[in-house]
């Protein structure tokens, strides 16, 4: 016979969730789950509290990790690494904001699919350095930007970002989605080989970089039309 299952703990799932909407700080909020869940769960006071500490021992490295790159890049920021960034792009005269993004799309895509997936980002590198370079070389074309290009040059940025590592990755053999849906395939009786998931990755990246690039390239036109006192 199947025994019960006790569902109780659960209930800390519902105390994050409530925490989060009321926007209590997230550290009261995930250490008061924990302590639902633990007593829910008829776990011991000092069990819960050591519980507690053995995750935070294992992971307090962990926001060095995180900040320690943020601090980094606010400092270069700081000291004019955008405005060094802006100005070097400014002297290519072939530059546009597309052109710039396909390269940077292209870049992005390939060191992916070779696992290189923390070589690019919307914080260390898109908003340093892709987008302000990227607004840099449509200002060097159409002069200074309305406040809507400027955005619209943004977001394509972080979507340049996102396209090109999305489907750069799945590329990457060792990439943990493709060992995911091989063992989930391996479960049901389907053997696949986990490198030829990856090449059929291939057709798909080449398909994504198109239809981006023809996206960017629109995006010149767009910012073209506008500046020169077109429909938008």
């Amino acid at each position: 016979m199947q025994s019960a299952v006790n569902l109780w703990p659960l209930l800390g799932v519902a105390v994050i969730v409530a925490g989060f909407l009321l926007r209590a700080n997230p550290v009261l909020v995930v250490v008061a789950a924990c302590g639902v869940t633990g007593a829910a769960a008829a776990m011991p006071v000092m069990a819960i509290l050591e519980s507690l500490g053995n995750a935070f021992v294992k992971t307090r490295n962990l926001p060095l990790i995180l900040l320690l790159p943020l601090a980094a890049i606010g400092l270069l920021e700081r000291f004019g690494l955008r405005e060094r960034a802006q100005t070097a792009i400014a002297t290519v005269r072939s530059a546009t904001a597309g052109r710039l993004l396909i390269v940077y799309l292209f870049a992005r895509e390939t060191t992916a699919a070779a696992g290189l997936t923390s070589l690019g980002g919307h914080a260390s590198m898109v908003r340093p350095l892709v987008a302000p370079m990227a607004e840099a070389a449509a200002e060097a074309k159409s002069g200074p930007l309305p406040e809507h290009l400027r955005h619209r040059i943004r977001a394509m940025a972080a979507a340049t970002d996102n396209v090109g590592l999305f489907f750069g990755e799945d590329i990457f053999v060792a990439f943990g989605a493709i060992v995911l849906m091989q063992t989930i395939l391996q479960a049901e009786g389907i053997n696949v080989n986990p490198l030829h998931m990856a090449l059929w990755g291939i057709p798909t990246a080449i398909t994504a970089f198109v239809i981006h690039a023809w996206n960017l390239r629109r995006l010149d036109a767009q910012i073209r039309r506008q500046m020169s006192g077109g429909a938008a």
